[in-house]
């Protein structure tokens, strides 16, 4: 599913228009971002959190050439899903 069709079925379970659906995607996708930006997690009860984790650095290789590479240190992004969230899915 991409966000076009995210912000269509927002559309029909909610009885929202389709510019409004857009808008409370987008808000919510914004909210999230800023607030991982600013070191926050954001839980979601029964659905997940979303949390920064740092990846440390490491050496890495070219597949092209072989040769070893540095990787420097990221602050990267993960989702954890929750229970409720787990069992629909299983």
């Amino acid at each position: 599913m991409n966000k076009t069709e995210l912000i269509s079925k927002v559309t029909a379970k909610s009885g929202l228009s389709k510019k409004d659906a857009e808008k409370a995607v987008n808000a919510f996708i914004e909210t999230v971002t800023e607030a991982l930006k600013s070191g926050n997690d954001v839980q979601l009860i029964r659905f997940g959190s979303f949390q920064v984790k740092q990846r440390a650095a490491r050496e890495g290789r070219n597949p092209q050439t072989g040769e070893t590479l540095k990787i420097s240190a990221a602050n990267v992004p993960i989702f954890k899903a929750g229970k409720t969230l787990k069992e629909a899915v299983n």
